[in-house]
């Protein structure tokens, strides 16, 4: 019997943070099912409310943000892994069409 819990998903393998499925308090574990059926583990830097987005690596600044397979923005600093990933540092990116 496995004895993760998993309170976090990824969607895509592009992306470059999760989902916290549960408010989660720095210090704490964050883990997620990867697509082979093994669990990935990061530490929380930082508080994350539910449904909010973790960084999975460290993003420097001007990096693409990827939740789902898509793109919803760009790192408006530098941001390390474990760390909220929030209106506080992702810029709006509107790619000219």
């Amino acid at each position: 019997m496995n004895t993760e819990t998993i309170n976090a998903m990824i969607i895509d393998p592009k992306d470059t943070v999760a989902v916290v499925i549960e408010p989660v308090k720095a210090g704490e574990n964050i883990t997620w099912r990867k697509k082979d059926g093994g669990f990935e583990t990061i530490i929380a830097r930082t508080d994350v409310p539910i449904y909010h987005k973790v960084a999975i690596a460290d993003m420097e600044n001007g990096s693409e943000v990827v939740k789902y397979g898509e793109h919803i923005g760009l790192a408006g600093k530098d941001i390390l892994q474990g760390e909220h990933v929030h209106v506080h540092n992702v810029e709006n990116h509107r790619e000219k069409l």
